[in-house]
Formats: C-alpha cells, structure tokens, sequence
C-alpha cells in the first residue's frame, strides 16, 4: 500500500496544498511536525496527528520533529476566546523535556531529528525579525483570521500583539528548517491549518519556492458528534500522573461501536487486513468488545509499554471479568489502590463500608450484606466479618474497595 493509499484507508487526509496526495508517494521528503509545551504532555489529540507522521517515516519521508520553546513563550491563539497567561521559561523548559521524552516513546524504533524553535529565535533581535518576516507578511492575511475577528469582534475579548503575531513565528519556523533542512513539508492537525499555510506564504514570498502543508482532519466522536479525546475528568493525557495508565486503558475500552474501527485506523498500526478482521467479528458480535480490547491495548502498550498495559488488563479482568484477586501482582494492586478507595485490613466489612462512604450507617452496610450486594475476593457475603487480609471488596458491579 501506497503512503497516499494508508492515509485514506485510514482517514489521515483533510486539507492540504498537493494538487494530488499521490505526490506523497515519490521521492523521499524532509517534513516537520510540532508540539507546543504550553502543557508537560501531549493529549490523545495530538496523539493522532502523531500516528500520521509515524506512516510518513515508515514510507521513507525524514522526520523533523519540533518541540515549540519559542512558540510556547506566547502561546498558540487560535481557537482561544481570551488570552493566555504568560508561562516563565522554567515552565517552558519543564515542558519540552517532558514532550521530547513522549516523542522518543511514540516514536520509538524510527528515525527522526529533535529541533526546539528556541534555538532560533533567541539570539534573533526584533529589527531582524521585522525585515526577514514581517516585511513578507501582508497585514489583510493577519487580520483575515477567524480567530482574529472573533477576538477583535463585538464581545471579543480582544487580542495582543504577542498572540496576533504567533502565525509569523511559526511561518519563519518552516523558513527556517526550509533553509537549513531542506524541509518542504509541513504536516498539522486541522487546527493548524492557518497557522501552517502563514509558512508556505512566507517560503513563496522569501525565497520563490514552493514547500506544502497536509494536514489531518479532527477526530470525531461519531456517539456524540462533538471532538473526540475527553473524558469525564477532562484531557485524556499521555503523562500517567494526569492521566493514569488504568484511566487511558479504560477510556479506550469504553469508547462507542459506532467509532471504534476508525479510531483503530487511526490510533493502532495494526494492519488493514487484521482491523478488517477484526472488525467483521465485531459486527457479528458486538457485545464481546473485541474491538475496544484491541484498541485499548495496543493504544496503551504504544504509550506505556507493554508491562504496564498488562498490569491494568490484570486489573480490568479481577474488577470486570470474574478473575480471581489473588492473580495481581502487587505492582498491579499498587496501581489499583490509586485508582478506588483503600484501608487498612483489620476492618470489619461494615466498617470497611461505612469508612470509604460506600454505605452512609452501619444499618445501611448491613442492609446492603443481607441483600447480597456485597462480596469480599468474589464471595458473596452473607453476615458481618472481619478481614484481616488483603481482600478486594465488592457492591455491586461497579463499586469497589482495597483492602491492604
């Protein structure tokens, strides 16, 4: 299969500047791809966008990887109704450490080059950076963007210097790695079209040549029609301390049938004959969950490794699937006990109840033991007892407590 051909099948292609996506399919081209460190992870948003550039590597394109100190320093406009707080440079620094350590972990096993817009812009003055850039930008293109007039709009909050001029920072960003790289491409989530197309217009108007932007479509949640990739509590994060590895793997296995197989087309390199596979099995039997499994395990294993995915299956089986409590490891009860309430042993089952707010009174617990809503590692409890183990109690289906 052709790059051109992956990246439709796999539902990668949106808006770009090729007269014909095929034109991906010849010689080798030197791309780049960025993330801003305005936060200390990449979301599952920027995942996607991720997965698309890791299918132009494998298909032989070079990979220049950016993580954004400068750009980070004003912050990206586009889509915010107000302006963003201004983030110190420890912050920045924090934050591209940790994002260039995710892009060794998406990454990993390919071949890219790391490159910090950071390094280029601090020793540039503002008298340079007006004659190479904003000598080539006309002003009608800046005050033409969408964000732009809803910021300047009625009811707009307004908009700053900085932020009105973010799209030239990011232009001189292609000009530059154009320049230095040979870098002709730029690849964006949809997002970042406007923000892209500002460097391709600079290249044109700089140095008479031509470079392309391709950028991927948002990812949409088919169940709800609105963006994919939140969760109760928010972003769905890659750091596991904003994001557990337990909360990520549940978030996939829990997304809709109507959208799974395309968020495996997207989010997995599995083959298209194995999500076709898979996805015929699943019409057939959409009640097994084969699909959500999948995806959330190999969504997982590519983010945290395969040790930890396997840990939180453990975990998921003894919570969901009838697996005995004394199969964890006690990694894998380490990882549960961040995840639902935990006491010490030596506790009564009513106390236990009744301490975690599982039950509101003691004649509550007791109640709920007499219905048979409760078990402790599986077995049904029928009368108070203590539990001077380990044990995993149980009410319901979806309510639980760790005893350690």
């Amino acid at each position: 299969m052709t790059l051109s051909e992956e990246l439709t099948w796999r539902g990668f292609v949106n808006q770009t500047t090729y007269d014909d996506v095929s034109a991906l399919d010849g010689a080798p081209i030197s791309f780049y791809w960025g993330v801003d460190p305005s936060a200390s992870s990449m979301t599952i948003g920027n995942l996607a966008a991720a997965m698309m550039v890791r299918h132009f590597i494998d298909h032989g394109h070079k990979a220049y990887l950016l993580v954004g100190g400068a750009t980070g320093l004003i912050g990206d406009p586009d889509g915010k109704k107000e302006e963003r707080d201004v983030k110190t440079l420890e912050d920045i620094e924090r934050n591209k450490q940790a994002i260039a350590a995710q892009y060794t972990t998406v990454f990993a096993g390919q071949e890219f080059s790391l490159v910090d817009n950071y390094d280029w812009f601090k020793d540039m003055n503002y008298i340079d950076f007006l004659r190479q850039v904003g000598k080539h930008v006309p002003i009608s293109n800046m005050i033409g963007r969408d964000f732009v007039q809803s910021r300047l709009g009625e009811g707009g909050a307004g908009i700053s210097y900085a932020e009105f001029s973010y799209s030239l920072i990011q232009g001189y960003d292609f000009l530059h790695l154009f320049r230095e790289h040979g870098v002709s491409l730029q690849l964006c989530g949809a997002d970042q079209w406007g923000n892209s197309i500002a460097g391709v217009d600079l290249i044109r108007r700089s140095e008479a040549k031509e470079a392309h932007v391709f950028s991927s479509p948002l990812v949409i949640n088919k169940a709800t029609g609105v963006k994919f990739g939140k969760s109760e509590g928010g972003a769905v994060w890659l750091d596991p301390t904003q994001t557990s590895v337990y909360q990520f793997y549940q978030f996939w296995l829990n997304v809709d049938d109507a959208g799974v197989i395309d968020y495996m087309k997207i989010y997995t390199l599995l083959s298209q004959e194995e999500i076709m596979a898979i996805e015929e099995r699943h019409r057939a039997n959409p009640s097994a969950r084969e699909a959500q499994k999948t995806l959330a395990r190999e969504v997982t294993t590519l983010v945290h490794g395969s040790e930890r995915t396997e840990s939180v299956m453990r975990v998921t089986d003894v919570l969901f699937g009838g697996a005995e409590f004394a199969s964890l490891h006690e990694d894998d009860i380490d990882a549960l006990a961040q995840e639902i309430p935990t006491i010490g042993s030596s506790k009564t089952v009513v106390e236990a109840l009744v301490e975690t707010g599982t039950a509101a009174s003691n004649g509550e617990a007791r109640r709920l033991i007499d219905s048979g809503a409760i078990s402790v590692n599986s077995l049904k409890v029928t009368e108070d007892q203590s539990i001077t183990q380990r044990s995993l109690v149980k009410k319901g289906k979806n309510t639980f407590i760790l005893i350690r």
